[in-house]
């Protein structure tokens, strides 16, 4: 006799590209001001006085491109991402993809890097970040059903 059976557990969903996890909630007074806006998994929240607060078990990337993660860049990275994917779920208009880019090189001037270093980052930003604003991740499925992709977006 099977001890289980396919249809008692549920397909798996996935996304990859992640290196860090929050390990508790995370605040910032940014000066975006008048929006509330709140993700998808609940987990970001914009308040209407520019506080952001990112919960414990939030996932992201931190540096992207050709870098280098340091500690001069985690807190610009996390609120950069969490920005962006507000911005990627429709949730902030796309016209704050410019702020996000300037508060992640203040973000980094505060916690020490190099002024150059911080403008190179906003500079790049600025030309290839776009595709992070608007573009989701995929999401990988498994067991899919016959004649699926693995991945939906």
């Amino acid at each position: 006799m099977a001890l289980m059976t396919a249809a008692e557990i549920s397909p798996i969903l996935w996304t990859t590209g992640y290196k860090y996890r929050l390990a508790r909630d995370f605040q910032a007074m940014l000066p975006i001001k008048g929006i509330f806006a709140r993700s998808k998994s609940g987990l970001i929240t914009l308040h209407e006085s520019g506080l952001l607060v990112i919960k414990r078990g939030w996932a992201w990337d931190g540096a992207s491109g050709l870098t280098i993660d340091t500690k001069s860049s985690m807190r610009g990275a996390l609120i950069h991402d969490a920005l962006y994917q507000l911005i990627r779920e429709g949730l902030l208009p796309l016209e704050y993809r410019e702020i996000a880019d300037r508060i992640l090189k203040a973000v980094c001037q505060i916690d020490g890097m190099w002024k150059w270093r911080a403008r190179l980052w906003l500079r790049a930003v600025r030309n290839f970040g776009l595709y992070a604003a608007v573009k989701a991740r995929k999401i990988y499925v498994f067991p899919k059903k016959r004649g699926e992709k693995m991945w939906q977006t």
